[in-house]
Order: C-alpha cells, then structure tokens, then sequence
C-alpha cells in the first residue's frame, strides 16, 4: 500500500491529498517539513492514511 496525507479543513471535509509515499516513515518525514505551510493555505487536520485505511488524524491548529 501507499502511505499519502488526507488534508481535511476546519469541518472535517477533505480539501486534498499529498503524494504517495512507499512508507510511513517517509510520509512523516513530508509533514514535519510542510505542516506550518499547509496550516497556513486552510488545512486543520491531516490524516495518514494507508491505502484506503486511516492509520491516525491529527490536527494542526495551534494548541490552546
């Protein structure tokens, strides 16, 4: 399978995608390069996702 973000906006609606990545390892390494870029362009919350599995969600917002 192929590792790939789900960029999801402030409802929880899917705003778009990352490219493919071979591991998990690699797509982590993507999102801690680009997750202040992404937050600023709209993006509230990002899943990981394997294939058509959810591996885990996470939000981008600054914490309170």
């Amino acid at each position: 399978m192929a590792y790939f973000w789900l960029l999801l906006d402030s409802a929880g609606g899917a705003t778009g995608e990352s490219a493919g990545f071979s591991d998990r390892a690699a797509a982590e390494a993507w999102l801690a390069e680009r997750w202040a870029d992404l937050r600023e362009s709209g993006v509230d919350e990002v899943a990981l996702r394997d294939g058509e599995t959810e591996v885990y969600r996470m939000s981008l917002a600054d914490e309170a």
